[in-house]
């Protein structure tokens, strides 16, 4: 009897939307494993420079940025799954470099050799799932990965701390190891599910003018301002562990509590909600998204109480839950069929500028002015952007109830 929903479940999914559950799983639990101590580990290896730490960690996004230009525009030209398994062994690559390395340069190359890794695996696995998922049930897809993606996240760091204190090479071969099971997964699993139509017109869109920014006004908005929000996300990751230091005399403890119990309410509840707000307008959805965003930048600042702060870490994953699934749905939506790899490409690139951009920003504010001014600032930015952005979104719905009415009358 118990069989049922579980093969209900399993069958209700393509094929590839399941590998893609499972390797993110594989690659999340491991990199949450690394990410944390990278850091560490870099400054031990170079004779205790922050610094050239922090330098060698920005080069994955920033070189990011330049490869999420053309990674999605490849990936509509040559298919999901040869650019999903460059990326996935590229990173394999450089991930295992780690163990190897003793010299800045070789660092500074593994960062860079990553970050294209990285930059090309999300736009066209992105685009496979808006390929093989009809547009119902994207938001409930994206949800499923962001609960797989939150597993890491939620076992990751703990796991890690005890591997880096007996051997942090075990580490990197473990993620190592987690990428290239990924990519044989895909190798063995996982169709080619670019759009017939897309294939057709390769010959077409190589004789194609460049394309035109005006022409994509709509993504390029949503983009510009989903920033405050990857920049909140930035923070947590440099800046907020500094805040915390000045506040908790077991800061340590307190960061990998929250990032603990962030994951788990994922796991808990991801689904759940992104059920029961499939059938609500993204606008509203993505407008409570950025207010409980906003709420929390403002309780990171100011709330000094560990009880409380866990309070505000449950609103910011609810925030998270129902911004990420919704937004990413808004893109599939709005993307042409023939372009949909490089519309997630050019989405992405706002966690690559934040990423690179928003620890520098936010260090600057954090040393001169402090932690409550930073998240202040950023706390009315995320209600001016909310603001902007959910009235954006409904416009665009209100234009494509237009279009789908006009269709018909002329039907």
């Amino acid at each position: 009897m118990h069989r049922i929903p579980l093969f209900s479940l399993i069958n209700k999914y393509d094929t590839a939307i399941w590998v893609r559950v499972i390797g993110t799983i594989l690659t999340s639990l491991a990199g949450f494993m690394m990410r944390p101590y990278l850091v560490y580990y870099l400054y031990d290896k170079l004779d205790g420079s922050i610094l050239l730490s922090m330098l060698i960690v920005g080069l994955q996004p920033l070189c990011g940025i330049f490869v999420n230009l053309y990674a999605g525009s490849l990936s509509d030209r040559y298919g999901r799954k040869p650019m999903i398994l460059a990326a996935l062994i590229i990173q394999a690559l450089a991930v295992g470099g780690y163990m190897f390395a003793s010299h800045v340069w070789e660092f500074a190359l593994i960062s860079i050799v990553n970050g294209i890794g990285h930059a090309m695996f999300q736009p066209a696995a992105n685009a496979q799932i808006s390929d093989v998922v009809p547009e119902e049930k994207r938001a409930e897809v994206f949800a499923l990965l962001h609960t797989a993606l939150n597993m890491g996240s939620a076992f990751g760091p703990l796991l890690g701390l005890l591997l880096f204190t007996w051997n942090p090479t075990i580490i990197f071969l473990s993620c190592t190891v987690a990428l290239l099971a990924y990519a044989w997964l895909v190798i063995w699993k996982v169709p080619e599910t670019l759009p017939v139509q897309s294939t057709e017109q390769k010959a077409a869109a190589k004789s194609k003018p460049k394309i035109r920014w005006r022409d994509h006004k709509p993504l390029l908005w949503i983009t510009l301002l989903m920033m405050p929000v990857s920049v909140l996300y930035a923070q947590v990751e440099t800046t907020f562990p500094l805040h915390l230091q000045q506040h908790f005399e077991n800061y340590k403890t307190v960061f990998a509590t929250i990032i603990t119990f962030n994951g788990c309410v994922v796991i808990a509840l991801q689904l759940w909600i992104a059920k029961r707000t499939e059938h609500i307008t993204p606008y509203i959805i993505i407008a409570v998204s950025y207010l409980l965003f906003a709420v929390v930048s403002i309780g990171y600042g100011f709330v000094p109480i560990f009880a409380w702060l866990l309070v505000v870490e449950f609103l910011f994953t609810i925030g998270e839950m129902l911004n990420g699934p919704h937004i990413q749905k808004v893109i599939s939506v709005i993307a042409p069929e023939d372009q949909r790899g490089w519309y997630f490409s050019i989405f992405g690139m706002n966690w690559q500028v934040s990423r690179a951009l928003g620890p520098v920003l936010g260090g600057l504010l954090f040393s001169h002015y402090g932690g409550k001014v930073m998240f202040g600032i950023l706390g009315v930015i995320l209600v001016i952007a909310g603001i902007a952005q959910s009235r954006y979104i409904r416009g665009l719905n209100r234009n494509q109830e237009e279009s789908r009415a006009k269709a018909v009358l002329q039907a």
